[in-house]
């Protein structure tokens, strides 16, 4: 009886990995400063006049929300590139006719773009702890969340590296929905304060969920129901995670 090999799935694990981490300063760091220049903004510009949103202090509240931002943007920057690069230059191929299934294809993909969202998130919170102290509710559901919104964005970002042909149309879904669905998913803000309007619109939004229910794991408060979100995000990446193998197996924009 033939063993299973984990080679090519650990190799294309590792290429998408090191892929990101030869340019740490621009994929790693890079982020990280980013999230801290939005600590230090918002704490200037709003720290005195907001002292504290739903009587938990404003800084305490945000920051949860700038980590799980960090993570999120950047699992869904990972795949979209690489599978995108490798298209236009033609060197899709290789990936494909490599001893890879579909199975495969989608774990390594997916699995290194979730590494990149959690590494991410990682530095961002050892660089918030330099100036901030940080509590923790709960490191189960801090654990749950994280993967949750890491394997969301990685699947996706999957899936229009699949998808787009030109680089013009993987920036017009980051600039025009995962940025927008970011921002208006209660990251710097609570949506018990808006109108219900708002509200219902944030119930169809997922980013909110994730960012919730990481908040949840901080300050162990949250806007919605942590049980219904996180059923909701556990079937939405199952889901997911299914149409990256779709795609895949039948070759979608790639074998054509």
């Amino acid at each position: 009886m033939n063993s299973y090999s984990y080679l090519p799935l650990w190799t294309l694990f590792k290429k998408e990995v090191y892929r990101f981490l030869k340019v740490g300063m621009q994929t790693i760091l890079g982020p990280a400063i980013s999230s801290l220049l939005f600590v230090a903004v918002l704490t200037l510009a709003l720290g005195k006049s907001v002292a504290t949103i739903n009587s938990i202090p404003f800084i305490d509240f945000i920051i949860p929300g700038l980590i799980m931002m960090t993570i999120l943007q950047n699992s869904f920057a990972n795949a979209s590139s690489s599978i995108g690069q490798a298209k236009f230059t033609g060197t899709i191929i290789d990936v494909l006719m490599s001893p890879l299934n579909e199975i495969e294809l989608t774990i390594g993909y997916v699995a290194s773009s979730v590494v990149r969202g959690l590494i991410c998130g990682i530095v961002t919170y050892l660089g918030i702890i330099i100036f901030i102290e940080i509590q923790f509710h709960s490191f189960i559901f801090l654990i749950f969340y994280s993967l949750m919104g890491s394997i969301m964005m990685s699947s996706l970002s999957t899936m229009v590296g699949i998808w787009a042909d030109k680089w013009d149309q993987q920036q017009g879904i980051d600039n025009f929905v995962v940025l927008p669905l970011t921002f208006l998913s209660g990251t710097f803000y609570s949506i018990s304060n808006l109108p219900d309007f708002w509200k219902n619109i944030s119930a169809f939004n997922p980013f909110f969920y994730v960012i919730d229910g990481f908040r949840y794991s901080f300050i162990g408060i949250s806007d919605s129901s942590i049980f219904v979100g996180s059923v909701f995000l556990f079937i939405l990446n199952l889901l997911l995670v299914l149409l990256v193998y779709l795609m895949f197996k039948s070759g979608y924009k790639l074998k054509s």
